[in-house]
């Protein structure tokens, strides 16, 4: 094919010719994106961490912000708030069997009200099907006795705060199922710390110890969620793990989303599993909130699990909770 005349005079006159001039210029652009499409490690605490490269850009203390995923509290903070507001709530409970097809159900709209220090919960609506309770009207399911627990209020419950700071969870003088409460609370809320009296895997949870961290990977990345921009924390195993090494592994992932504005968490999904010779479980959590006023709340949480303790039926368990109209 000949070449365009008026392309060879205007190289003749300029230098090299102009497609040249294209395929360096190209050229050039492809070593810069490619430059700042690299992710950067670095270590903290004898811990590699990757960096995504808008977190590399954006100047980001890396040992301050592992160190305010760690120490985090606006979390339980959050759930706190629960005690001191008033609040709608859209719950949906299903408790399937082993087909997956649901053998019990509860499905309802409460209404919590606070005045004078206190709280109460009322019941607009219920539908239930299925053993969702026994005999005497109590939860026949422990799934459903944990959701209770975060949700609902079936008496008055008086001189509660929100405040966090000084609290801290206890197994003293707790068993059965309140032990059992507290350390899901614990396990929720702390996540990334040891739970005393939980067999097999109270340490194994412990995400920021030397001796379990070197089993995951760190990343930190900025992205969307909700409409907002975050910060993204991720922590998932390494890949390449001998067997002994995943035996080790309880947490499968855990994802937070943080505001880079307030660093309040504005959104965290955690994947569980473990099989130990007296029970098993596998669960999946996503938690996602809101501001009302100057407080950060809950605005929907979803269950997903399957778990089985020996002497006790195994229970697989879907809920949503969907909570607005928050008032002071």
């Amino acid at each position: 094919m000949r070449a365009s005349p008026f392309v060879n005079r205007a190289a003749r006159k300029s230098g090299p010719p102009l497609r040249f001039i294209a395929i360096w210029l190209c050229a050039l652009c492809c070593i810069g994106l490619s430059s700042y499409s690299q992710d950067t490690s670095i270590f903290f605490d004898n811990k590699s961490v990757t960096l995504k490269e808008v977190v590399v850009r954006s100047g980001l203390n890396v040992p301050l912000f592992i160190q305010r995923v760690r120490d985090d509290t606006t979390f339980y903070k959050a759930f706190r708030n629960l005690k001191v507001l008033g609040y709608s709530a859209i719950n949906d409970v299903r408790m399937m069997d082993k087909k997956g097809n649901a053998q019990a159900s509860l499905s309802s709209r409460t209404r919590q009200q606070t005045a004078n220090g206190c709280r109460w919960m009322t019941t607009i609506r219920e539908e239930h099907t299925g053993d969702i309770y026994a005999r005497n009207m109590a939860y026949n399911y422990y799934t459903l006795e944990l959701y209770a627990g975060l949700f609902f209020a079936r008496d008055t419950v008086c001189g509660e705060t929100n405040i966090v700071s000084g609290s801290s969870f206890s197994l003293k003088g707790k068993s059965g199922i309140e032990k059992h409460k507290e350390q899901l609370k614990m396990l929720f809320f702390n996540p990334g710390k040891r739970i005393p009296g939980l067999p097999f895997i109270g340490n194994k949870i412990a995400l920021f110890d030397e001796d379990v961290s070197k089993l995951y990977d760190f990343t930190i990345d900025m992205e969307e969620f909700k409409g907002e921009m975050c910060y993204v924390f991720k922590m998932t195993p390494l890949e390449g793990l001998t067997a002994s090494e995943r035996s080790q592994i309880v947490i499968n992932e855990m994802v937070t989303w943080f505001n880079p504005e307030n660093w309040e968490i504005t959104g965290r999904n955690y994947d569980l599993s473990y099989h130990a010779g007296i029970y098993d479980f596998d669960v999946h959590i996503e938690v996602e909130m809101t501001k009302f006023q100057d407080y950060l709340v809950p605005k929907t949480m979803r269950y997903n699990g399957n778990w089985s303790v020996v002497f006790k039926k195994r229970e697989r368990g879907v809920f949503t909770a969907t909570l607005f109209d928050f008032t002071k």
